[in-house]
Formats: C-alpha cells, sequence, structure tokens
C-alpha cells in the first residue's frame, strides 16, 4: 500500500519523558548519606539518655529517700547498664518535692562529624 502525498510523521513531545537525572541522582545520594552520617551518631547517644531517664524512674520509684542511697543505687545500676557513661552519679541533683523524690541531671554530648565540625547535643532530664 502507498501513501500519495502523505508523509507520516512521528510526533514526539519532550515534555512527557521522565527520569532523574545524574545531578539529581547525585543530589538525593549525597542528602540520604548525610542523614545516615547523622543518624548513626546520634542514635546511641539517645540511646544513653533513654537509659539514664529509665533508671533515674526505676531509683526514684524504689523506695530510696537518702541522697547516699540514691547515688549509690544509681552507680549500682551504672555497673549493669554498660551504656552509661556520659554521667555518674555524683552528676545528679537529688530534691525533695512535696515528700517525693525527684532526681534531676544534664549533660553535655559533642560528636565529631568531620574534622573540625561538632554536633553539641544537650540532655537533661528529671524524675516525675
Amino acid at each position: 500500500m502507498e501513501f500519495r502525498g502523505q508523509v507520516r510523521q512521528r510526533t514526539h513531545r519532550r515534555g512527557t519523558q521522565r527520569g532523574v537525572t545524574l545531578f539529581g541522582l547525585m543530589f538525593w545520594a549525597i542528602l540520604i548519606g548525610i542523614i545516615s552520617l547523622l543518624s548513626l551518631k546520634v542514635l546511641p547517644t539517645l540511646n544513653e539518655y533513654f537509659t539514664i531517664k529509665r533508671t533515674i524512674e526505676k531509683i526514684a520509684t524504689s523506695g530510696a529517700t537518702t541522697v547516699p542511697e540514691i547515688r549509690t543505687a544509681f552507680e549500682k545500676q551504672k555497673d549493669i547498664e554498660y551504656s552509661i557513661q556520659s554521667i555518674s552519679a555524683k552528676d545528679l541533683e537529688i530534691t525533695k518535692v512535696n515528700d517525693k523524690v525527684v532526681i534531676a541531671f544534664a549533660y553535655n554530648k559533642e560528636i565529631e562529624l568531620m574534622a573540625p565540625v561538632f554536633l553539641l547535643l544537650k540532655y537533661e532530664g528529671r524524675s516525675k
């Protein structure tokens, strides 16, 4: 079959093509890498914070009433929980509020990201 006088034209639309460019791929790879690096360095410090918080909650509800008893209980728990390294028993602030023992703590954690760049995290907490 012959088409006389008719020329078939293919229509190409550049607007309908979709995809990721090399620069877009590199941008997302770098962004995901930075987020992964931060999370891998910050997650252990968060684990330590929650371990300390859980420990002081347990001590505050255990019935210990004197400051030396609370400090001794914290040191014993610190020996058991290997992840507590940022504070010691002498760093705890122990008070009584309405005949209830309240244990508070605060500490800073520096994380080296790259040679001259550090991330400073400030943690603080108290028993209920």
